[in-house]
């Protein structure tokens, strides 16, 4: 969907009440299009602003014997994943696409993000851990679809963020094998 489907979209959707206007179903195929493409960057975008928040809640909220230590590292987490949520959308603007444009929007295009219910120090790391990873793999899918579509800002940004995602959670992996 281009600007151009967008503005047909919010045209149609100004012209009726507001209780009538359905959101346009995506289906996501193999094909290497920049629709998909963009599709699959709105998604990862999505799971970014996710993880800051949760970095950000664990920032406040953990408690553990190294709580300085720790509290320093979500703070740049959180910071990096704000950081990293902005280029990618802006990648998505260059292609002449739109971002959703309000927090409900942004978290339906990724809705089964695992969140943290516990204030158990460990358990709240462990999961953040887990979420880093895998959206490290997210970042390899969205690497080869880049690739595939023929958008190298896109592939390299996405290895960049896959890289950091990576190393934040061996840097977590190695704290909590340690003494919390």
């Amino acid at each position: 969907m281009n600007t151009s489907s967008l503005a047909n979209i919010f045209q149609s959707a100004s012209e009726v009440p507001t209780q009538e206007i359905v959101k346009e179903e995506i289906v996501i195929r193999k094909e290497a299009t920049p629709d998909n493409l963009v599709y699959r960057m709105v998604s990862f975008a999505s799971y970014l602003y996710q993880l800051n928040i949760q970095a950000h809640l664990l920032h406040f909220n953990v408690e553990c014997s190294n709580f300085f230590a720790v509290h320093e590292f979500l703070g740049e987490q959180y910071a990096q994943h704000v950081a990293d949520f902005d280029t990618l959308a802006e990648l998505v603007r260059s292609m002449d696409y739109l971002m959703p444009m309000c927090q409900c929007g942004l978290f339906d295009a990724f809705k089964k993000f695992p969140s943290v219910k516990s204030y158990d120090a460990r358990e709240g790391l462990t999961l953040y851990t887990k979420n880093l990873e895998a959206g490290a793999m997210m970042a390899k899918d969205l690497v080869e679809s880049a690739k595939e579509t023929g958008a190298p800002d896109v592939e390299n940004y996405a290895a960049e963020v896959c890289g950091k995602l990576f190393k934040g959670a061996w840097m977590l992996k190695a704290t909590l094998r340690g003494s919390m």
